[in-house]
């Protein structure tokens, strides 16, 4: 038999969340699950483009999901780990070229990266700032915390393959050279507020990556 509004009331007053979770517009929704997950997850990125990491508590994620907090505290003990759940579930890998070559490969993940990233990093730069501070991290950091475990960074993979193809000597390399590429554009994202042009992304490559790199055929930095 399904538990009366009495029922609800009462499991929602104890604090253990109920049966039925509670949509935006009021109506009844039996969300479990994945589905009820995503939902949170959804609405805590809602929250978080609007009203940024001070706005970001249970209690305005729960009422944008149409949930209640406990059901938020057993998945997300912490609000630092409904964050890292939010930005992990919308911060989707950006496609790494294949095209045969260090420079192509490298530039066209930087115009991917640009195109994808732009909006987003130039958005949450500005919503994250309490989060950075408390925290003590910085954005490159995060970036770190979002890959997946042991996968490598687009630019390690991108030098990995031009070490197979024999583009590079296989010697050891900084993570800071290796993935320059993206911090500088990172940097003029932030900077600017806005996508980097063209021409400023191959000069990145051509004019300090690849020399840093030692690429034959480019000038000495």
């Amino acid at each position: 038999m399904a538990p009366n509004h009495e029922q609800i009331a009462a499991e929602r007053r104890a604090g253990g969340g109920s049966t039925r979770d509670r949509t935006r517009d009021g109506g009844a929704s039996r969300r479990r699950g994945a589905e009820l997950q995503d939902a949170i997850l959804a609405a805590a990125w809602d929250v978080l483009i609007e009203h940024g990491y001070h706005g970001f508590t249970f209690e305005a994620v729960a009422a944008r999901a149409g949930t209640s907090r406990p059901v938020l505290y057993r998945r997300w003990p912490q609000r630092g780990d409904l964050l890292m759940a939010t930005l992990t579930a919308f911060w989707q890998p950006i496609a790494v070229p294949k095209t045969g070559g260090l420079r192509d490969d490298a530039i066209g993940f930087l115009r991917n990266a640009n195109a994808d990233r732009a909006p987003t990093i130039t958005l949450l730069s500005v919503q994250l700032v309490d989060y950075f501070r408390e925290s003590g991290t910085s954005f490159s950091e995060l970036r770190d915390t979002l890959l997946p475990p042991g996968e490598e960074s687009a630019f390690e993979t991108i030098v990995a393959r031009a070490v197979e193809r024999g583009e590079l000597p296989d010697v050891p390399r900084s993570s800071r050279v290796v993935n320059l590429p993206f911090d500088l554009l990172r940097h003029d994202m932030l900077t600017t507020m806005r996508a980097v042009p063209d021409e400023s992304i191959v000069e990145i490559v051509e004019e300090v990556w690849l020399p840093l790199l030692g690429v034959p055929g480019t000038p000495s930095p």
